[in-house]
């Protein structure tokens, strides 16, 4: 997909579709065609359809990306600050009573 938006001018990658690309390469596994050739074609037939069937250009960001909002806005287990928090951990070691 991406030697193929590389080949024809002003194409951007992100509007080559992955679903035509898919579909033409299942195509093409399942018929066997091209299994054996003697030159390589970087755009090829899968190239070649998805160049003839472009996606239309992404429209232009309205908002600035944010992070998401926690559903709630209340904390399930009160206040706890995670960057100062100290953990303990304990180790015994059991041993086993001879007979």
């Amino acid at each position: 997909m991406a030697d193929a938006t590389a080949i024809q001018p002003g194409a951007d990658p992100d509007r080559a579709s992955f679903s035509i690309a898919l579909n033409t390469s299942r195509d093409l596994l399942i018929q066997a065609a091209g299994v054996i050739k003697t030159t390589v074609d970087l755009v090829g037939t899968i190239g070649r359809r998805v160049l003839a069937d472009l996606m239309p250009d992404r429209r232009i960001r309205t908002r600035p990306r944010v992070v998401k909002r926690a559903i709630s806005r209340y904390n399930a287990k009160g206040i706890v600050d995670r960057t100062t928090y100290k953990a303990t951990i304990s180790i015994g070691i059991l041993t086993t009573r001879t007979p």
